[in-house]
């Protein structure tokens, strides 16, 4: 199920809010202040990446991959009964034979 803008938002809310916490309190032993930190950074970057990501359309996503993967699957002498359906028939259904 994909997250919604608001959810996404909150959630970029809470990481930062435990990042600052870290960042004012005391380090504690072995670097684990630092660590925790730098995983809250690599968190909310993931989070950026997926708001940002929420703007593209899907056929954005797909790119000019989706007219190469039909052709592979389907092939030329598809698209050439298409068009001529197009030209003759203007796209519609061929007519039902007796």
């Amino acid at each position: 199920m994909p997250s919604s803008r608001t959810e996404l938002n909150a959630l970029k809310n809470l990481i930062s809010e435990a990042d600052l916490i870290l960042e004012t309190t005391p380090p504690l032993p072995q670097n684990r202040t630092g660590a925790c930190r730098e995983n809250l950074r690599a968190a909310l970057g993931i989070v950026n990446d997926l708001i940002g990501q929420e703007h593209l359309a899907p056929a954005a996503v797909l790119g000019h991959k989706g007219g190469s993967t039909t052709s592979l699957r389907h092939g030329v002498e598809h698209y050439r009964q298409m068009a001529a359906a197009r030209k003759t028939r203007g796209g519609g259904r061929p007519r039902k034979k007796p």
